[in-house]
């Protein structure tokens, strides 16, 4: 991707990853990814971000298409990912008199990414940056997805670069959002992006939506994505939408088990019967025939939640734990949860369910319930038993 003049005087200068399919280890990139900087030219030069290690020559050479790498006064890295940050120290090496502009946070990371001396500048929520002709405001936004994240504004031409927020993995030929061919594609893209990203921090999400609400916006330049123009109030809005807690009447509880005989899917309808007949809203999920990000969707809006797996091989299945390390243990912290599951001749699933669970910081409601093979009359009871139970500590909570 060459280097594009998207404003006065304001280029991308980034790199395109079309053939990445999978970021950070667990993100599905199915439409590649891009890694956004771009140069902002005036008396003084910012480059704003970095790239991915792997494509630093690339990235030169955009930047040396519009001026000399040594012309840059600034480098303002809106977060200290290392597919943000990953080139610093390259940069430096070029031009060390660079200087570094960061969050309180970043600037605290940047030493340890870098592990070498450099001119730091740290602001703070608000601060401005006079490059002579243009001004930059930044916009510390914690949590977006780092403790690091701001945003940087240009008044005078209502930009806003966004860093990872209203921001996805999606990658086609062009840039600008208007060139964009497969729709479909990037809305899939923008929604699992800010799934995996920023559903962790919906609070945060709100609060940074509120920083720029007001602002008059022209361009918005996340660090990966297409630069948005005329779709920037559409995505503010699915973020608005996306980050509003769903309303419910009732308490809510999710059950998400895996059965392999029938046994442990007793258990479950079981608590489930329990629970409605103290007007708790129950949903059940056979793991097998439902979609993991749906059942940790429903999680996430639940009051409570009970897993449930037999022991095989002296473990919980694999479906349950796909299910637990998929959990968004910020949002959960606290939350009612329980455990249950049939056994043969052993029975260590329901304690590890426990370990993790209580590793994520989920409330434990008493011991897990535990049926050998076939559920008896009395492990059907005390499955029901426990179901009561749970209604009574989630009723108690308002």
């Amino acid at each position: 991707m060459a280097a594009l003049q998207i404003a006065t005087d304001i280029y991308s200068v980034g790199v395109q990853n079309p053939n990445l399919r999978v970021f950070d280890i667990i993100m599905k990139t199915d439409y590649g990814t891009t890694y956004n900087a771009y140069l902002v030219k005036g008396e003084k030069n910012a480059l704003i971000e970095t790239v991915h290690t792997d494509f630093f020559d690339e990235y030169i050479a955009n930047i040396e298409s519009v001026m000399p790498v040594s012309a840059i006064d600034y480098v303002i890295l809106n977060h200290t990912e290392p597919d943000h940050s990953g080139s610093l120290k390259a940069l430096l090496a070029l031009n060390p008199n660079i200087t570094v502009v960061a969050s309180m946070a970043g600037s605290k990371y940047l030493e340890a990414i870098t592990n070498r001396k450099f001119t730091g500048l740290t602001v703070r929520d608000n601060d401005t940056l006079d490059l002579g002709g243009r001004v930059l405001k930044f916009i510390i936004a914690p949590f977006l997805h780092w403790p690091d994240s701001m945003f940087t504004y240009i008044e005078q031409e209502g930009v806003l670069f966004s860093c990872d927020f209203l921001g996805c993995h999606y990658c086609e030929p062009q840039l600008l959002e208007q060139f964009i061919h497969y729709p479909s594609y990037y809305e899939h893209s923008f929604h699992y992006y800010y799934l995996a990203i920023f559903s962790p921090f919906r609070e945060n999400v709100v609060n940074g939506l509120s920083k720029i609400q007001n602002l008059p916006l022209k361009m918005v330049c996340p660090s990966h994505g297409p630069v948005l123009i005329e779709g920037i109030q559409t995505a503010i809005g699915k973020y608005q939408a996306w980050s509003a807690k769903e309303q419910h009447e009732d308490k809510t509880v999710v059950i998400p088990y895996i059965s392999a005989y029938g046994c442990t899917k007793r258990l479950a309808e079981e608590l489930e019967r329990a629970l409605l007949e103290e007007n708790i809203k129950v949903e059940l999920f056979d793991i097998i025939h439902s979609r993991v990000g749906d059942i940790v969707h429903k999680i996430d809006q639940a009051d409570g939640v009970l897993f449930g797996s037999p022991t095989i091989n002296r473990d919980a299945v694999k479906p349950i734990w796909e299910v637990l390390t998929s959990i968004d243990a910020v949002h959960n912290k606290g939350k009612l949860c329980g455990v249950f599951g049939s056994y043969g001749w052993s029975g260590e699933a329901i304690k590890m369910l426990e370990e993790r669970v209580k590793s994520l910081k989920f409330n434990l409601v008493g011991e897990g319930i535990r049926a050998n093979f076939v559920p008896s009359e009395d492990e059907l009871s005390t499955a029901y038993q426990y179901g009561k139970q749970f209604a009574t500590a989630l009723l108690e909570i308002k």
